[in-house]
Protein backbone atom coordinates (compact mmCIF):
# COMPACT_ATOMS: atom_id res chain seq x y z
CA UNK A 1 0.00 0.00 0.00
CA UNK A 2 2.61 2.34 0.48
CA UNK A 3 4.36 2.52 -2.36
CA UNK A 4 0.70 2.92 -4.65
CA UNK A 5 0.20 6.50 -4.87
CA UNK A 6 -3.88 7.96 -5.87
CA UNK A 7 -6.12 10.59 -5.58
CA UNK A 8 -7.78 10.59 -1.66
CA UNK A 9 -10.72 12.90 -0.73
CA UNK A 10 -9.75 14.05 2.87
CA UNK A 11 -13.19 15.24 4.39
CA UNK A 12 -12.48 16.27 7.68
CA UNK A 13 -15.76 16.78 10.53
CA UNK A 14 -14.96 19.72 12.17
CA UNK A 15 -16.68 19.66 14.74
CA UNK A 16 -14.89 16.44 15.64
CA UNK A 17 -11.04 16.87 15.00
CA UNK A 18 -8.01 18.96 15.97
CA UNK A 19 -6.94 21.98 13.85
CA UNK A 20 -3.40 21.88 15.65
CA UNK A 21 -3.28 18.45 14.02
CA UNK A 22 -3.98 19.75 10.34
CA UNK A 23 -0.34 19.57 9.10
CA UNK A 24 0.48 16.11 10.44
CA UNK A 25 -2.90 15.10 9.08
CA UNK A 26 -1.93 15.89 5.47
CA UNK A 27 1.56 14.13 5.68
CA UNK A 28 -0.48 10.99 7.32
CA UNK A 29 -2.30 10.79 4.13
CA UNK A 30 0.58 11.25 2.01
CA UNK A 31 2.01 8.07 2.57
CA UNK A 32 -1.11 6.79 0.90
CA UNK A 33 -1.76 9.02 -2.01
CA UNK A 34 -2.61 12.73 -3.14
CA UNK A 35 -5.39 14.38 -1.03
CA UNK A 36 -6.54 16.10 -4.13
CA UNK A 37 -9.75 16.34 -2.39
CA UNK A 38 -9.98 18.28 1.00
CA UNK A 39 -13.12 19.19 2.28
CA UNK A 40 -14.12 20.51 6.47
CA UNK A 41 -17.82 20.44 7.43
CA UNK A 42 -19.30 22.69 10.49
CA UNK A 43 -21.48 25.37 11.13
CA UNK A 44 -19.03 28.30 10.79
CA UNK A 45 -21.45 30.63 12.55
CA UNK A 46 -20.38 28.56 15.91
CA UNK A 47 -17.36 29.28 17.82
CA UNK A 48 -16.22 26.17 18.19
CA UNK A 49 -14.92 26.56 14.79
CA UNK A 50 -12.61 29.42 15.45
CA UNK A 51 -9.39 27.33 15.57
CA UNK A 52 -9.62 26.72 11.87
CA UNK A 53 -10.69 29.76 10.40
CA UNK A 54 -6.88 30.58 10.48
CA UNK A 55 -5.62 27.37 8.91
CA UNK A 56 -8.05 26.30 5.95
CA UNK A 57 -6.68 28.29 3.35
CA UNK A 58 -3.01 27.69 4.85
CA UNK A 59 -3.57 24.27 3.48
CA UNK A 60 -6.04 24.50 0.66
CA UNK A 61 -8.70 22.79 2.74
CA UNK A 62 -12.17 24.24 1.07
CA UNK A 63 -14.45 25.02 4.24
CA UNK A 64 -18.64 23.47 3.80
CA UNK A 65 -21.08 25.24 5.70
CA UNK A 66 -23.82 23.50 7.27
CA UNK A 67 -26.26 24.89 9.73
CA UNK A 68 -28.14 22.90 12.21
CA UNK A 69 -31.32 22.81 11.57
CA UNK A 70 -33.20 21.66 15.01
CA UNK A 71 -31.61 22.16 18.06
CA UNK A 72 -29.42 19.51 19.44
CA UNK A 73 -28.96 18.13 16.12
CA UNK A 74 -25.69 18.22 13.86
CA UNK A 75 -26.26 18.26 10.06
CA UNK A 76 -22.01 17.39 9.56
CA UNK A 77 -22.21 14.41 9.27
CA UNK A 78 -25.26 13.86 7.05
CA UNK A 79 -23.29 16.41 4.80
CA UNK A 80 -20.33 14.48 4.69
CA UNK A 81 -21.92 11.55 3.58
CA UNK A 82 -23.75 12.52 1.14
CA UNK A 83 -20.56 14.60 -0.62
CA UNK A 84 -18.03 11.83 0.35
CA UNK A 85 -21.54 9.67 -2.25
CA UNK A 86 -20.81 12.12 -4.70
CA UNK A 87 -17.29 11.90 -5.13
CA UNK A 88 -17.21 8.09 -4.80
CA UNK A 89 -19.94 7.60 -7.71
CA UNK A 90 -18.29 10.72 -9.95
CA UNK A 91 -15.41 8.43 -9.63
CA UNK A 92 -13.21 11.69 -8.50
CA UNK A 93 -10.89 10.03 -6.24
CA UNK A 94 -9.51 6.20 -5.88
CA UNK A 95 -9.42 6.09 -1.91
CA UNK A 96 -10.79 8.26 1.21
CA UNK A 97 -9.68 9.59 4.71
CA UNK A 98 -12.40 10.73 7.01
CA UNK A 99 -11.49 12.54 9.61
CA UNK A 100 -13.51 12.04 13.06
CA UNK A 101 -13.63 9.98 15.95
CA UNK A 102 -17.48 9.39 15.34
CA UNK A 103 -19.47 6.26 14.55
CA UNK A 104 -21.87 7.33 12.45
CA UNK A 105 -19.14 7.15 9.71
CA UNK A 106 -19.16 3.82 9.77
CA UNK A 107 -21.62 2.97 7.09
CA UNK A 108 -20.19 5.08 5.00
CA UNK A 109 -16.57 3.22 5.54
CA UNK A 110 -18.24 0.03 4.69
CA UNK A 111 -19.90 1.23 1.53
CA UNK A 112 -16.80 2.86 -0.22
CA UNK A 113 -14.94 -0.90 0.82
CA UNK A 114 -17.97 -2.31 -0.80
CA UNK A 115 -17.06 -0.39 -4.27
CA UNK A 116 -13.09 -1.41 -3.65
CA UNK A 117 -12.14 1.69 -3.00
CA UNK A 118 -9.06 2.22 -0.30
CA UNK A 119 -10.69 4.06 3.07
CA UNK A 120 -8.80 5.16 6.14
CA UNK A 121 -9.76 6.93 9.11
CA UNK A 122 -8.19 9.71 12.08
CA UNK A 123 -9.45 9.75 15.40
CA UNK A 124 -8.88 9.94 18.73
CA UNK A 125 -8.23 6.81 20.47
CA UNK A 126 -12.36 6.90 21.98
CA UNK A 127 -13.22 5.86 18.03
CA UNK A 128 -15.81 3.39 18.75
CA UNK A 129 -14.43 -0.14 16.98
CA UNK A 130 -17.20 -0.34 14.67
CA UNK A 131 -15.72 2.42 12.40
CA UNK A 132 -12.20 1.99 13.01
CA UNK A 133 -12.71 -1.77 11.85
CA UNK A 134 -14.48 -0.37 8.93
CA UNK A 135 -11.26 1.23 7.94
CA UNK A 136 -8.66 -0.12 5.83
CA UNK A 137 -6.02 1.83 7.66
CA UNK A 138 -7.20 3.71 11.04
CA UNK A 139 -4.85 6.16 12.37
CA UNK A 140 -5.19 7.42 15.93
CA UNK A 141 -4.35 11.07 16.11
CA UNK A 142 -2.52 10.97 19.52
CA UNK A 143 -0.08 9.30 17.54
CA UNK A 144 0.51 11.81 14.86
CA UNK A 145 2.77 14.28 17.25
CA UNK A 146 5.67 12.70 19.29
CA UNK A 147 4.73 14.58 22.60
CA UNK A 148 7.13 14.22 25.65
CA UNK A 149 6.10 11.42 27.49
CA UNK A 150 4.94 12.16 30.91
CA UNK A 151 5.96 9.41 33.09
CA UNK A 152 4.90 10.12 36.96
CA UNK A 153 7.65 10.26 39.74
CA UNK A 154 7.44 8.75 43.25
CA UNK A 155 9.53 10.37 45.68
CA UNK A 156 11.05 7.77 48.29
CA UNK A 157 12.70 9.42 50.83
CA UNK A 158 15.52 8.19 53.02
CA UNK A 159 17.65 9.73 55.91
CA UNK A 160 17.41 13.45 54.72
CA UNK A 161 17.05 13.46 51.39
CA UNK A 162 14.31 12.77 48.69
CA UNK A 163 15.03 10.10 45.62
CA UNK A 164 13.03 10.59 42.71
CA UNK A 165 12.34 7.29 40.80
CA UNK A 166 10.15 6.21 38.10
CA UNK A 167 7.23 4.39 37.97
CA UNK A 168 6.39 1.90 35.31
CA UNK A 169 5.71 4.13 31.91
CA UNK A 170 1.74 3.70 30.59
CA UNK A 171 3.15 2.92 27.28
CA UNK A 172 0.00 0.17 25.76
CA UNK A 173 1.55 -3.23 25.75
CA UNK A 174 2.00 -4.90 22.35
CA UNK A 175 -0.76 -7.62 21.19
CA UNK A 176 1.87 -10.54 20.24
CA UNK A 177 -0.91 -12.61 18.69
CA UNK A 178 -1.27 -10.13 16.24
CA UNK A 179 2.55 -9.73 15.42
CA UNK A 180 2.56 -13.82 15.54
CA UNK A 181 -0.24 -13.95 12.91
CA UNK A 182 1.02 -11.40 10.58
CA UNK A 183 4.52 -12.78 10.86
CA UNK A 184 3.05 -16.34 9.83
CA UNK A 185 1.05 -15.44 7.11
CA UNK A 186 3.76 -13.40 5.59
CA UNK A 187 6.29 -15.84 5.40
CA UNK A 188 8.28 -17.37 2.67
CA UNK A 189 9.71 -20.68 2.25
CA UNK A 190 12.92 -19.63 3.55
CA UNK A 191 10.58 -18.79 6.90
CA UNK A 192 11.58 -15.17 6.30
CA UNK A 193 9.26 -12.12 5.67
CA UNK A 194 9.37 -8.68 4.29
CA UNK A 195 8.80 -5.83 7.58
CA UNK A 196 6.79 -4.18 4.46
CA UNK A 197 4.57 -7.38 4.30
CA UNK A 198 4.04 -7.79 7.64
CA UNK A 199 3.16 -4.54 7.80
CA UNK A 200 0.20 -5.02 5.45
CA UNK A 201 -1.33 -7.98 6.96
CA UNK A 202 -1.06 -6.36 10.64
CA UNK A 203 -3.28 -3.60 9.12
CA UNK A 204 -5.66 -6.51 7.55
CA UNK A 205 -5.84 -7.67 11.03
CA UNK A 206 -6.12 -4.61 12.72
CA UNK A 207 -6.56 -1.68 10.86
CA UNK A 208 -5.53 0.90 14.20
CA UNK A 209 -2.05 -1.17 14.39
CA UNK A 210 0.26 1.61 14.64
CA UNK A 211 4.22 1.18 16.10
CA UNK A 212 3.94 4.71 17.62
CA UNK A 213 1.10 3.65 20.03
CA UNK A 214 3.94 2.06 21.46
CA UNK A 215 6.75 4.00 21.28
CA UNK A 216 8.44 2.89 18.40
CA UNK A 217 8.93 5.14 15.40
CA UNK A 218 8.74 2.37 12.97
CA UNK A 219 7.64 -1.68 12.58
CA UNK A 220 11.48 -2.22 12.22
CA UNK A 221 12.24 -0.47 15.38
CA UNK A 222 8.79 -2.64 17.43
CA UNK A 223 10.03 -5.80 16.09
CA UNK A 224 14.05 -5.20 17.24
CA UNK A 225 12.79 -4.91 20.80
CA UNK A 226 10.84 -8.89 20.46
CA UNK A 227 13.51 -11.15 21.77
CA UNK A 228 11.54 -13.56 19.82
CA UNK A 229 12.25 -12.40 16.58
CA UNK A 230 15.21 -11.11 14.29
CA UNK A 231 15.37 -8.51 11.82
CA UNK A 232 18.16 -8.85 9.09
CA UNK A 233 19.51 -6.04 6.90
CA UNK A 234 18.59 -6.93 3.17
CA UNK A 235 19.96 -3.99 0.31
CA UNK A 236 18.69 -4.42 -2.74
CA UNK A 237 20.02 -1.67 -5.74
CA UNK A 238 20.94 0.57 -2.70
CA UNK A 239 17.49 0.11 -0.59
CA UNK A 240 17.22 -1.50 2.72
CA UNK A 241 14.16 -3.96 2.64
CA UNK A 242 14.93 -5.31 6.39
CA UNK A 243 13.54 -9.40 6.94
CA UNK A 244 12.04 -10.64 9.77
CA UNK A 245 12.86 -14.40 11.12
CA UNK A 246 12.52 -16.44 14.09
CA UNK A 247 15.26 -16.93 16.27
Amino acid sequence: MENTKFNIAVLIDGDNAQPKLIKEILEEVSKYGKATIRRIYGDWTQSQMNGWKDIINQYSISPIQKFAYTTGKNSTDSSLIIDAMDILHGKNAEGFCIVSSDSDYTGLAKRIREEGLFVMGIGQRKTPSAFVQSCEIFTFSENLVAEPQVIPIVKKKTNTKEIATKETDSTPKINLSIIDKAFEISTNEEDEAYISNIGTNIRKIDPSFDSRTYGFRNLTKLFESIGKYKVVKNEVNGLNHPLVRLK
